[in-house]
């Protein structure tokens, strides 16, 4: 599955997956390092990690990561500072379920994956 790719989400609508940040802020040949940026009830819509990567919280908020394979959701408090590395995984979305807008930088290890 890539970018574009039509999948079908858990309530059996189909999906195109889109990009894993609000915008990308730097790339070489070994990172690719995105702003993720969701005001609340904002979301990041259904993506999928090619490359295993590690989040870094720059404002805190209360977001879900919901599985497109229908899995258990992922609730989180993300805190300022907080760093998180996660390997290239199934297809999900993540959602800004508080109050306060959520902000991070996404990091993509692409020598990794």
């Amino acid at each position: 599955m890539a970018n574009g790719d039509v999948v079908t989400d858990p309530a059996g609508s189909d999906v195109v997956l889109g990009d894993v940040g609000t915008q990308i802020v730097f790339e070489n040949e070994h990172v690719r390092v995105w702003e993720v940026l969701l005001d609340p009830g904002g979301v990041q819509t259904w993506h999928l990690h090619h490359h295993p990567y590690l989040v870094i919280a720059i404002e805190e908020a209360n977001n879900v990561m919901e599985f497109l394979d229908g899995s258990e959701p992922r609730v989180m408090h993300e805190t300022v500072g907080r760093v998180v590395y996660r390997e290239a995984g199934k297809p999900h979305k993540l959602t800004n379920e508080g109050e306060t807008r959520y902000r991070s930088r996404l990091i993509e290890l692409k020598v990794l994956g």
